[in-house]
């Protein structure tokens, strides 16, 4: 259950109109990194969730997150309320309207126009929100991971946000809201290390073979050793034989075919079988013309001149 208090999480104070500034806070209310599509994955994994205590911490973030749309959406809003109001009752000439919805230099026009002004679920480039944004698979080793990847994401908007902007009460909420990310991230990652083991995400181990090999597939200037394929971490592998076949095998694709399967395919590849040997006439060639082909050659000359009349034999060479 939900139950809504009319109070902020956090006050906002907005010194002037900006409708350029409200589309691109946008981005963290109907895009990708933004705060509705992290309360929405969140509030799926903890319906999921089996332990109490993460469904406990999943619930309580998804929750938070909407305070945060609330928000944000309040500064888009706050934003727009001058332009909302010319636009809606028409008192600037059409060009000054124009200008000054649009003097931004984004998509602020479009918004204002499609939505009044108010904080549709779009991101700045007006695209709609969608579940896509949504990656959860159901694994909480997994999970977790990608929550935390997801605040990270989201500070760095924020971050680009800030700096936006030189409205003081603007940069105090999106600060907050920055800072709330940071938060996140460490509870997230205190529930991912509480979990032991939780490397690698899921149940089944990887092949040992594998599992601590580092292969240096690309080459040349610029090569690089660090801890991420150190000898110390990693059985490194630059060899170009020892990078083929690494299971011991030939390398090459293999299936069992029934025999009625290996019939059919063998009747197609004879069917649709290449002549290495031919030389055929092509359309673009004769689209050419003489000029395009070997003027020396009657042959292609001729079928280039009978192309141009559309003659007999048009389009076709001997």
């Amino acid at each position: 259950m939900f139950a809504h208090n009319k109070r902020l999480q956090y006050t906002v104070r907005v010194n002037e109109t900006n409708p350029g500034l409200a589309n691109l806070l946008l981005e963290q209310f109907g895009g990708p990194q933004g705060e509705l599509a992290a309360a929405c994955r969140y509030f799926t994994q903890a319906l999921a969730e089996d332990d109490p205590g993460r469904k406990d911490m999943l619930m309580d973030i998804a929750t938070e997150e909407l305070s945060h749309l609330e928000v944000i959406g309040t500064i888009v809003a706050m934003l727009n309320k001058g332009a909302k109001g010319k636009l809606a009752e028409g008192v600037d000439t059409e060009a000054e309207m124009y200008r000054s919805i649009s003097g931004g230099g984004n998509d602020s026009h479009v918004t204002q126009v499609l939505y009044g002004g108010g904080p549709a679920l779009v991101n700045s480039g007006g695209q709609l929100w969608n579940a896509g944004y949504i990656d959860s698979i159901g694994d909480p080793s997994c999970d977790l991971r990608s929550n935390i990847a997801a605040e990270a994401r989201a500070k760095i908007i924020y971050e680009r946000l800030i700096n936006c902007t030189d409205d003081p009460g603007v940069k105090e909420a999106l600060g907050f809201l920055m800072t709330r990310e940071i938060a996140h991230q460490q509870s997230f990652e205190k529930a991912l290390y509480s979990m032991q083991p939780n490397f690698p995400p899921g149940k089944l181990p990887g092949d040992p073979r594998f599992t601590n090999v580092y292969f240096n597939m690309s080459q040349g200037e610029g090569d690089a050793r660090g801890p991420w394929n150190s000898d110390d971490n990693f059985q490194y592998i630059s060899d170009r034989d020892q990078q083929l076949a690494v299971d011991g095998g030939s390398g090459l694709p293999e299936v069992a075919l029934k025999a009625d399967e290996a019939a059919a395919v063998t009747q197609l590849a004879t069917r649709t079988a290449s002549d290495p040997a031919s030389d055929p006439m092509t359309g673009a060639e004769l689209g050419a013309g003489v000029t395009g082909m070997d003027a020396t050659d009657p042959a292609l000359a001729q079928a280039a001149a009978r192309t141009r009349r559309g003659g007999p034999g048009a389009g076709k060479a001997h």
